[in-house]
């Protein structure tokens, strides 16, 4: 189960770089349609907030944006907790 977790964990977090960097690309050619940002959002909140993370802070995108220099941390520490807790219940 815990291989299953870390496994799905890691290709969401690859999966929120991928999108921060194609969006960071998008943004500097004109005429390319955006990724959202419900997309990045939701991308982290599945289990992606470590690649989009690191991603915002990488390629410098996103990093103005409040929205996400608050909620992408909150939702990372939140997802967390919720691993704590799992782990300390023998959920995981």
């Amino acid at each position: 189960m815990i291989y299953f977790f870390a496994g799905y964990i890691i290709l969401a977090s690859v999966l929120g770089y991928i999108l921060c960097a194609l969006d960071k690309s998008y943004a500097k050619k004109p005429g390319h349609r955006r990724i959202r940002e419900r997309t990045l959002f939701l991308t982290a909140a599945v289990g992606g907030s470590i690649g989009v993370w690191i991603g915002m802070y990488s390629l410098r995108h996103k990093t103005k944006h409040m929205s996400f220099v608050i909620g992408i941390p909150a939702i990372l520490l939140a997802q967390v907790v919720l691993v704590l807790f799992l782990m300390y219940f023998n959920v995981l």
